[in-house]
Parts: structure tokens; C-alpha cells; sequence
């Protein structure tokens, strides 16, 4: 089920992942909120700063909250307990979707533990008062065989109405690649990973279609995260298609709490804080007729 878009309607959904990571991440996607053209976040349920996240998106009017569903960093919000093949030694989430993948081929990955960490982090975040507009993963591990499939079971018990599908458009990733800033290597490497989600989750728009869960269009940022410069975002808005289409994004200030954590996403995060708020940017969306929403739209146009 796709977003309506209306005739000759270019509809762009701005979601910055990772809100409740630190109180530096969460204020800059409130920033990028209020003064630029971001329109949705995900929250991390299991986020340290989830408390913080919840009050600054609370506040902020219009915001599209959506559950950033994750297996890859962080303690479980369920009991240990109950879902011991998602953890290490340690008690914490082990690895990233490539880890998942390999221990979900070896079935070492339990389904029904999967599904009870990410209803336990759906109702973690509607106890705090949120209402998820729409679900996606933190690492795209949503993408993965099996658990997609859960993830929209879910989706349809909680009433969310919509989904990320993580297969990233090429037009748009070719856009978002212009300019000379980013690293090469770097973004090549990612644009391996998304065209590899393309092979995993390619019937992943007719799943959700079936399931009456709406979707984007089109998709863009895997190539491109932590990558972000403004002469890409530029040719990338010159270049959105009609339909409706959504930009990952992960914006924030890289405060002290940040620099313990293990993401890459440091300094980058401020750098894409300054591009999504730029004067120009924000000119450049309201004169190629760009109409900026989020995911609660999406739900209710289907």
C-alpha cells in the first residue's frame, strides 16, 4: 500500500534515525526539525537518552515519531530472559545485520525472541506517550528475511500504518553521491549493503502492500550515511521524483556522551544539522514544489 501522492505531487519524508541516543542527538533532530526541512525521527527504545528524546519530540508540534526497531546496539528492553539468542555474554544486542544474517542462516537467531524485544520496545515507547507513525530499523535489520515479516505483524497489532522499505532507489542514490566532500571508499562500501537489501527484501513494497501497511515510494541515505554534503542534497531535491520518497538522515550534535558510544557518526552528525537547516536548502524544497510530511500522512493517504 504506497503513499498517495496526488497528481504530479513530489512528497519527501525527512526522518532522522536515532533519537534518544544521546541529549546532543536529540536536540539537533529537534533543530533540524524546527528550523530545517527534517519531518519524521525514530526513536531508539533502548536509547540512552530515551527520556530526553521522548520529552524533546513531545514538544515538538508536528514531529512524526516513528520505533527505530533494534537488535544490534544496547541492552534488550525485554527481560533477558526472554530472548537470550539476540544477546552476547555481556547481555547486550551482538552485532550487526551481517552478524544477524548468519546466525538467522545457522537458525541460531530465535524468531519469537525477535518479536518479543520489538513489541517490548513498540510499547515502551507508546507507555511514554508516543504514537508511532511508522516503523523502521536501526541498521536496516528490519530488511532481513523473517523479520520483516514480523515487523509487520506488529505493525498491524499496534495500529502503526506505515513502514520503511530500505531498498534504495539508484536515481536518487547517483544524486545524492555529487559532490567531491564525501569519502569514495566509504561510500561505496555502503552502496554494496544497499544493493544487497535490494536482493534480500525485493518483494518487501508488495509484503507490506498485503499486509495494508503503507510505504514510500522510493528510498534514499544508505549510500550516502554519515556522508551527507550539500551539493548532494541539492541535486538530490532537483531530482525527486513525483510520488512520495524518503531521505534518512542522522543529525545531531556530537556531544561528550556521543564520543563514548562506538558509532561512526560523529562529527558527520553536525555537519548534515547544517545542511538540513541551510537557508538555501529549505529555499531550494519550496521552489522545486516539494511538499515536506511525514509518515502519519503516508498512513492516512493510502
Amino acid at each position: 500500500m504506497k503513499a498517495s501522492a496526488g497528481q504530479g505531487v513530489k512528497n519527501l519524508i525527512v526522518n532522522a534515525d536515532d533519537l534518544c541516543w544521546t541529549p546532543g542527538v536529540n536536540r539537533g533532530i529537534v533543530e533540524a526539525f524546527r528550523n530545517g526541512i527534517v519531518t519524521s525521527t525514530s526513536l531508539l527504545a533502548n536509547g540512552a537518552a530515551f527520556a530526553d528524546g521522548v520529552n524533546e519530540a513531545r514538544a515538538a508540534r508536528g514531529l512524526g515519531v516513528g520505533v527505530h526497531l533494534n537488535l544490534s546496539d544496547g541492552a534488550p528492553v525485554a527481560d533477558r530472559e526472554t530472548v537470550t539468542s539476540l544477546l552476547n555474554d555481556e547481555g547486550l544486542f551482538a552485532g550487526g545485520p551481517q552478524s544477524l544474517l548468519l546466525r538467522r542462516a545457522r537458525r541460531g537467531l530465535v524468531l519469537r525472541e525477535v518479536e518479543v524485544e520489538w513489541e517490548a520496545q513498540i510499547e515502551k515507547a507508546r507507555d511514554a506517550g508516543i504514537e508511532p507513525t511508522h516503523l523502521d530499523g536501526h541498521k536496516h535489520v528490519h530488511m532481513l528475511p523473517g523479520l520483516f515479516e514480523i515487523a509487520l505483524r506488529l505493525a498491524k497489532r499496534y495500529g502503526i500504518g506505515a513502514i520503511r522499505v530500505s531498498l534504495e532507489a539508484s536515481s536518487l542514490r547517483a544524486a545524492l553521491s555529487a559532490g567531491e566532500k564525501h569519502r569514495t571508499g566509504v561510500v561505496m562500501k555502503q552502496g554494496v549493503q544497499a544493493r544487497g537489501l535490494k536482493l534480500l527484501a525485493r518483494d518487501a513494497r508488495k509484503q507490506a502492500a498485503r499486509a495494508g501497511i503503507a510505504t514510500a515510494d522510493y528510498f534514499c541515505g544508505i549510500a550516502q550515511t554519515g556522508e551527507l554534503t550539500r551539493e548532494g542534497i541539492t541535486q538530490f531535491l532537483k531530482s525527486l521524483p513525483i510520488g512520495t520518497t524518503e531521505l534518512m538522515c542522522h543529525p545531531g550534535y556530537a556531544d561528550a556522551a556521543l564520543q563514548k558510544t562506538a558509532t561512526r557518526l560523529q562529527d558527520s552528525r553536525q555537519t548534515e544539522l547544517e545542511i538540513l537547516t541551510d537557508t538555501e536548502i529549505r529555499n531550494l524544497v519550496a521552489s522545486q514544489g516539494i511538499r515536506l510530511i511525514e509518515y502519519g500522512f503516508v498512513a492516512q493517504e493510502a
